[in-house]
């Protein structure tokens, strides 16, 4: 079923706002500035997410490279789940959002035997572990813990990171290698605001419905973890526009743009990228159970999808080469040439970007 025009026009805003199409952003940390908050569950996959809303030119190596330096970090700050924040706004963010995460970890917390004071406990030996800059990995972690009398591994020990990080503890430090580890928030982000709640609500707000708009209010809920309550107060304080498609209210703010259009039909998008994961509602742009790829059986949501003018048509994988990637593309409908044309033009963009040679096939 084809989408109707108010919904392909809705879509196309969207692109627009999340910087895929319109002007790109010019460093990782103004494009997630931008958002508030970018989810980066899978960490490679993410930093294509944020190259895709940059100016072309921006490489794989210049976000690892921001990264690095503490210019992105990336922490447990909504739902809850791994998202890419800035330094200066890390602090409020958790302020705001960690509360409501505490109370959905608190069920599996209890599963798992990690009571308020075992997390305590915990969380003091890993600041004292992580001072002075010692990035630690979770496994380096866990030795520092055994040290300390505290057998806390596997999933137990991902809980116990998770409430360090909401508790405004630790955050990511820098790669070692392919390896992720952890900080202390304080020395990556000694500059870090904080907000009044209404304020911190008001500025989540104003970028959630300015990035990603137009949006409903289930949408914001979804995407933030927070009440209906908290998402119709920071509207009405962000003096959205309200418009009816559909049958459905949607909420945008109209933010200056700044920067060289660009109008790319076809995207490569990565698996859980803002674009198809900060919805609720799914008119717009359907990607639920109903879409699947022929070779799997899971929703496009958890998948990398290709995108043409604004509607899911189909989904990509990686798969590495003797000599850089290959991309294979399987379609969900049958494509014109213009529009595999325009999903060679998206490859050959993420060639640019890894800097590596990308060999694209698309199935027929």
């Amino acid at each position: 079923m084809s989408a109707s025009p108010a919904n392909v026009a809705a879509a196309g805003r969207r692109l627009r706002n999340q910087s895929i199409t319109g002007a790109g952003r010019r460093k990782p940390a103004d494009v997630v500035a931008s958002s508030g908050a970018v989810q980066a569950q899978e960490y490679e996959p993410a930093k294509w997410g944020l190259g895709l809303r940059m100016e072309d030119g921006a490489t794989d190596a210049q976000i690892e490279r921001a990264f690095e330096l503490g210019e992105i970090l990336r922490t447990h700050v909504m739902r809850p789940t791994w998202h890419f924040v800035t330094p200066d706004d890390i602090r409020w963010l958790l302020e705001l959002t960690a509360p409501r995460v505490h109370q959905r970890m608190a069920p599996y917390d209890r599963q798992l035997e990690l009571d308020t004071k075992t997390m305590v406990r915990g969380t003091a030996v890993i600041e004292r572990a992580l001072r002075d800059k010692q990035h630690l990995t979770r496994s380096e972690l866990a030795d520092r813990l055994r040290d300390s009398k505290l057998a806390i591994t596997g999933m137990r020990l991902a809980h116990l990171a998770l409430y360090a990080e909401l508790e405004a503890v630790i955050c990511s430090g820098p790669r070692r290698g392919k390896q992720s580890t952890y900080a202390l928030l304080g020395e990556r982000a000694p500059g870090a605001r904080r907000l009044r709640r209404d304020e911190a609500l008001f500025e989540l707000s104003r970028r959630y419905f300015g990035s990603h708009g137009p949006a409903t209010i289930r949408d914001f809920v979804w995407w933030s973890g927070l009440t209906t309550g908290d998402a119709k107060r920071g509207l009405e304080m962000a003096r959205a526009l309200r418009e009816d498609v559909g049958g459905r209210t949607y909420w945008s703010i109209d933010l200056p743009r700044r920067g060289r259009r660009r109008d790319s039909l076809a995207h490569l998008l990565p698996i859980y990228d803002e674009y198809l994961i900060a919805y609720r509602d799914r008119e717009v742009v359907p990607h639920g159970p109903g879409i699947v790829s022929s070779t799997s059986s899971a929703p496009v949501t958890f998948q990398h999808a290709a995108v043409i003018a604004g509607q899911v048509a189909g989904t990509w994988r990686i798969v590495k080469a003797a000599k850089g990637v290959s991309i294979a593309v399987t379609p969900l409908r049958r494509l014109t040439e213009r529009e595999r044309r325009e999903i060679a033009s998206a490859a050959a963009r993420y060639e640019r970007f890894r800097e590596v040679p990308v060999d694209l096939s698309i199935d027929s």
